[in-house]
């Protein structure tokens, strides 16, 4: 969802193909972004706008009362056979699509707090009670309600809170007796049972719960740099004419050391696979949970009770306070484009709230970087209007009374060569317009332009808007006028950043069961996003850092020893561990626009023929590796077996189909099915692929959880560590990868009482996770609370007897 989608791709692709050539020529030799911008602005005509509009209508994004309805009776469904994450999610679902201030709202936010109740959610429980109050509960329902407000407090260790609920729910009763005989015995004998819990709290020492938000401590860089904010001082910024800017290590760095510590100046939460409306009114709403249903659309916190946003039933956050700073930043602009957004892409939506954020800067910086360069490029300004006057911020830049532009050694950099963590910085990334294909080039700026005219036409103050916290309310109808071109180029040369610069934002997800006692879990992409800092590094396929993220915070550790003067090194995805130098380079080359000249590359060049490799074919006759290329022949000694490499790539296939089949059976809970398929494929295996294969070490993974979820705790262990011996191959001893599978082993010989085992590979897991996480990590935390356990149980040595 990176770019458009694919309708409207063919649909600009055919345009181009169809120009004149002396357009295309025109356009391809654009020598500014403002000559690419105007020329293809210039050609898009009313059709394409209607053909643009007739996609985006495909895309649910408004209110609708039918739609709330039905996900209400879809999550009582869930309710009542108990599977109360799926009602929340479809509670959810009924909230987004409900107006505020009525009774579809209020019935759905009821609905969930008692599914959160069920799932222990306690403070989020009571949340939403006051949320169903706040828009118009039903008086006649309010019973039931204060009641679970009253459990939540008793359960909290709030007894003077529930008693308080009690006495207004007694008084209700007396006032209004609007419940039939039976219902009222119902009630009657749930509040008796509740008022015995307030009486055995009562003499206990009132209990505050910790707040439902991630620590940091351990996470602050031990000294912050002064050149450059977010960033350790033991690294330090360079530049160099071909590698443009980078950091270099100012000590030796010890693996685990924190080295960045950003939140990105920017980020769009991908909204996954979100459906086209359908044609059958049986299916025109999607009940499937997405990334955009269960995390914060501005901060991407994980929650399960999101607020939405009143104007749209798309947007959705984990507050009413991270709602409101969305809406006053940027989400007043984007809400009624929420449809068209979804249409040109992540890209093109990064694109317009980074412009968007932009008028948060000091007015000054912003208008001599933005304006200044776009002078530089080419652009005129209109008429009788200054910077000032394009750039309207209510504060108006008094303080700058000189037009001359200031030279900085390094782009991004202030006057006194301080890297600026803020919008010159995201400005001065590169856009590579040149390496960019001219159909490419042609499809950002005619999604941009058309951005642009939907803005235009909407009447939305995007640009020109005073920087006042604002209510909740639509945005008033202002005079916009050429001085928009000057933000689409902006917007323009943003879109042809993220290529090379965008940052996925990425969460360790579990999979399979969720009555699983063993962890299986996957990285998702989560987010695109701009972090200054984090786009100084440059690449290497075997790189010295190791990046995670808590929400928008961006973290680099030290995945290995870094030495005083050494460069420090990110990987953008083609990886040593996972592709050959020739896919890699080719994938860098494609994407990044350089060669790649790392140390693990330079070595592969140098040994093309250093033999098979690690996902090599072996000879079924005698187990030897296979080696060339149309046709492998056996490499041992006295055998001379050869055979198609398409066969045995065909045969490849068709195993991981069936490991794939097998593992269908295992989330199913169709276990000796599962293992039954899966023997079979080790055997299949067994006899051509070579043992440090991935699918080897997939179908042991998966053998292994099979008889964790039998409870065949022995086996499992012996399937997880042949799986480790591949993973070990593939990724290193010290990856993040071989930390996440200890974890699993951990937890097998945990369950399975094998005390010594457990310890000894919790050691080794705590090692290998607090270098890519540090302490505050969720399966390290995991890893701390079973060794506790284990410890408890080791029986205490006894002495000699004297």
């Amino acid at each position: 969802m990176d770019l458009p989608v694919d309708e409207w791709k063919s649909y600009v692709l055919q345009k181009w193909s169809l120009l004149p050539k002396s357009i295309q020529v025109t356009i391809s030799t654009s020598e500014t972004l403002n000559d690419l911008f105007l020329h293809s602005s210039a050609l898009l005509q009313p059709e394409d706008e209607m053909f643009l509009k007739r996609l985006s209508g495909g895309y649910v994004v408004g209110k609708d009362p039918d739609a709330s309805l039905l996900y209400r009776e879809k999550g009582n469904k869930k309710f009542q056979a108990k599977d109360y994450m799926g009602a929340a999610v479809l509670y959810s679902k009924g909230v987004s699509h409900s107006g505020p201030n009525s009774t579809d709202i209020s019935l759905c936010y009821a609905n969930r707090s008692a599914a959160l109740f069920h799932l222990g959610q306690y403070e989020t429980c009571l949340k939403d009670i006051v949320r169903a109050q706040m828009h118009g509960y039903p008086e006649r329902l309010q019973p039931k309600l204060l009641l679970r407000k009253a459990e939540c407090l008793v359960t909290l260790g709030r007894p003077q809170e529930a008693s308080q609920t009690i006495i207004d729910l007694e008084s209700s009763f007396a006032a209004k007796p609007t419940l039939s005989a039976s219902q009222f015995q119902i009630l009657q004998r749930t509040l008796c049972r509740v008022k015995v819990k307030v009486q055995e709290k009562k003499n206990l020492p009132e209990i505050f719960p910790e707040a439902l938000t991630k620590t940091f401590e351990g996470m602050d860089l031990r000294e912050e740099n002064e050149q450059i904010p977010g960033a350790s001082s033991s690294v330090t910024l360079h530049i160099d004419p071909l590698k443009g800017r980078f950091l270099v290590a100012t000590k030796d760095i010890l693996p685990g050391e924190l080295l960045v510590k950003e939140d990105a100046f920017v980020s769009v939460l991908n909204p996954g696979e979100v459906p086209l409306r359908p044609h059958s009114l049986e299916s025109k709403w999607e009940i499937q949970a997405t990334s955009g249903d269960l995390h914060c659309h501005r901060c991407l916190r994980h929650t399960l009770a999101p607020v939405p946003c009143e104007g749209c039933s798309y947007a959705k956050y984990c507050s009413q306070e991270c709602m409101q700073q969305a809406w006053d930043r940027y989400h007043s602009v984007e809400c009624s484009l929420g449809a068209l957004l979804l249409t040109l892409g992540v890209f093109c939506h990064v694109a317009l709230r980074s412009t968007l954020l932009a008028r948060f800067e000091d007015v000054g910086k912003v208008i001599k970087k933005l304006c200044g360069e776009m002078s530089n490029q080419g652009i005129c300004l209109p008429e009788s209007k200054t910077p000032a006057q394009i750039l309207k911020y209510g504060q108006g830049g008094e303080g700058e009374k000189t037009d001359k532009a200031v030279e900085t050694p390094i782009p991004g950099c202030d006057i006194n060569g301080k890297y600026e963590r803020n919008y010159n910085a995201i400005f001065h990334l590169l856009p590579h317009t040149e390496n960019h294909s001219p159909e490419y080039k042609f499809l950002c700026a005619v999604s941009v332009s058309a951005l642009c005219r939907q803005l235009e036409a909407a009447g939305l103050q995007a640009f020109t808007t005073d920087l006042k916290p604002t209510k909740l309310k639509a945005a008033e109808t202002p005079v916009l006028g050429a001085e928009l071109n000057v933000w689409g180029v902006a917007m323009l040369r943003h879109m042809l950043q993220l290529q090379c610069n965008a940052q996925a934002i990425t969460t360790i997800q579990q999979t399979g069961s969720k009555e699983s006692l063993i962890a299986d879990t996957r990285r998702v992409r989560l987010a695109t996003a701009l972090f200054p800092v984090v786009s100084l590094l440059n690449h290497s396929c075997s790189p010295n850092t190791s990046v995670s993220f808590i929400g928008t915070i961006a973290t680099i550790r030290a995945s290995q020893l870094i030495r005083s003067g050494q460069e420090i090194l990110h990987c953008y995805g083609p990886h040593e561990s996972r592709m050959g130098v020739a896919e890699r380079r080719q994938k860098l080359r494609s994407q990044y626009f350089f060669d790649c000249d790392c140390p693990p590359c330079e070595r592969e060049k140098q040994r093309p023929s250093a033999g098979p490799g690690r996902e090599a074919f072996r000879c079924h006759r005698c187990r030897a590796l296979l080696q060339g290329d149309d046709v492998l022949s056996c490499s041992g000694p006295a055998c001379t077996e050869s055979v198609g490499r398409d066969l045995l790539v065909s045969r490849l296939q068709d195993l991981q189909q069936q490991v794939g089949a097998a593992q269908k059976h295992l989330r199913n809970g169709r276990l000796e099915l599962a293992i039954q398929l899966l023997l079979g494929c080790q055997s299949d295996a067994e006899s051509f692929l070579s043992a440090e294969h991935s699918v080897v070490g997939e179908i042991e993974d998966a053998l292994a959880q099979a008889y964790a979820a039998l409870g065949d705790w022995e086996k499992s262990a012996t399937h997880l560590q042949k799986s480790l011996q591949v993973v070990e191959v593939h990724h290193g001893p010290s990856s993040v990868e071989m930390g996440h599978e200890l974890f699993k082993l951990a937890q097998v010989f945990f369950n399975g009482c094998a005390i010594p085992e457990a310890l000894n590979t919790i050691q080794k897991a705590e090692k290998v996770l607090l270098v890519h996480y540090g302490p505050w990590n969720d399966e390290i935390r995991e890893l701390q609370k079973m060794k506790s356990c284990l410890l408890d149980l080791l029986p205490i040595p006894v002495g000699p007897k004297e």
